[in-house]
């Protein structure tokens, strides 16, 4: 699955922001216990999802940064 460019991560309204915050810290919840069990498939999608993390949390914190201003 190819990572949004952070460009159409900003489009996205604060619901569906925090709607995709839980679902991939629950995928990244989900694949560790995946790792647990010696299930996991492809390791690689640790990488992609802490980065798809870390992009939506940094636009929230850019919007929370601005309204506090």
């Amino acid at each position: 699955m190819a990572r949004p460019a952070i460009a159409e991560v900003r489009k996205l309204t604060d619901s569906d922001l925090s709607e995709r915050i839980t679902a991939t810290r629950r995928e990244l919840f989900d694949l560790r216990f995946q790792q647990a069990t010696r299930r996991l498939e492809n390791p690689h999608r640790f990488k992609e999802a802490r980065i798809k993390l870390a992009h939506l949390l940094s636009v929230q914190l850019e919007r929370q940064r601005s309204t506090a201003s």
